[in-house]
């Protein structure tokens, strides 16, 4: 975290990662945060809310060092892709009211609050420019909280200047993936799954539960009759979307083993009833279904 804070203020070109504070509870301190750095970059933040962030007049945000937004709830696909695009970014187009756009060098960086803890923003299970923490709820408040960070600024600052940064730098968002991975960001990416996703992780599970194997192989029909099963219409052509798109799977046209029973079969000394099947069908392992 004091890292982050040194690269911002030493290195204030470098891209770094979507910083999420979130908390399901109250008083912790995540609005007092973002005011503080507004105290410490003065006019190169600004704190924006939703609808400032949507407007297609960005004149007032687009050349800020950092761009924060309180109470964020950009639920919408096109919200998620405008801030990843807007993160890893070099330019960017201004539009102000009554005046033409204007490409401007681009070095936004984003922090996002919100007590909404699993779906403020569209995430994919894979993503990984999101820096996403948990904020503990604070004890015991103090009602001169603001104006004490404000006097320990001057001091602050200097620790930043006189301090080196200790994190090697891993990738263009300075941090390693892994370095940033939270519990919090796998609740995030949890919330975001439709009610077809997490039924589809739920009766795939069961079946490598039943199989005791670490490969299944399906086809979109397949699994189409499994969710039927469940009480779950829905389109063939949707379920491959999902695979394709989301999970990032890719489905071969060939034979396969469609596992459909599990029973001991004391001819073949077998445990595991399946029938050989063909067509166009996809493969799930354990490992996948654990990143998901």
């Amino acid at each position: 975290g004091l890292d982050y804070l040194k690269i911002l203020w030493k290195n204030p070109r470098q891209i770094l990662p979507i910083l999420c504070l979130v908390s399901i509870e109250r008083n912790t301190g995540k609005t007092s945060f973002l005011n503080w750095l507004k105290l410490i970059l003065k006019g190169n933040m600004t704190i924006n809310t939703n609808d400032d962030f949507r407007s297609r007049f960005n004149s007032d945000w687009a050349g800020k060092t950092l761009i924060a937004v309180d109470e964020v709830l950009l639920d919408r696909i096109e919200d998620s892709e405008r801030i990843k695009n807007l993160s890893t970014s070099q330019s960017y187009k201004v539009e102000a009211k009554g005046k033409d756009k204007v490409e401007i060098p681009f070095y936004g960086k984003f922090v996002l609050c919100s007590n909404n803890e699993d779906n403020f923003i569209k995430v994919a299970p894979n993503e990984i420019r999101y820096w996403v923490r948990k904020i503990p709820k604070i004890q015991k408040g103090d009602p001169n909280f603001m104006q004490l960070l404000e006097d320990e600024i001057p001091y602050f600052i200097n620790f930043l200047n006189e301090s080196e940064i200790v994190t090697p730098k891993t990738t263009r968002m300075w941090f390693s993936p892994k370095s940033i991975k939270t519990d919090a960001l796998t609740v995030l990416v949890g919330g975001n799954k439709t009610n077809l996703e997490k039924e589809l992780v739920e009766i795939l599970s069961d079946r490598f539960d039943n199989f005791e194997i670490d490969t299944l192989e399906y086809t979109a029909k397949d699994l189409s009759l499994m969710l039927k099963e469940n009480g779950i219409i829905t389109q063939n052509n949707k379920i491959s979307r999902l695979l394709k798109d989301k999970w990032n799977l890719q489905s071969k046209n060939n034979t396969y083993k469609m596992y459909y029973h599990s029973s001991h079969n004391s001819i073949t000394n077998s445990y595991h009833d399946y029938t050989t099947c063909k067509g166009r069908f996809f493969t799930f392992t354990k490992d996948l279904l654990e990143k998901l």
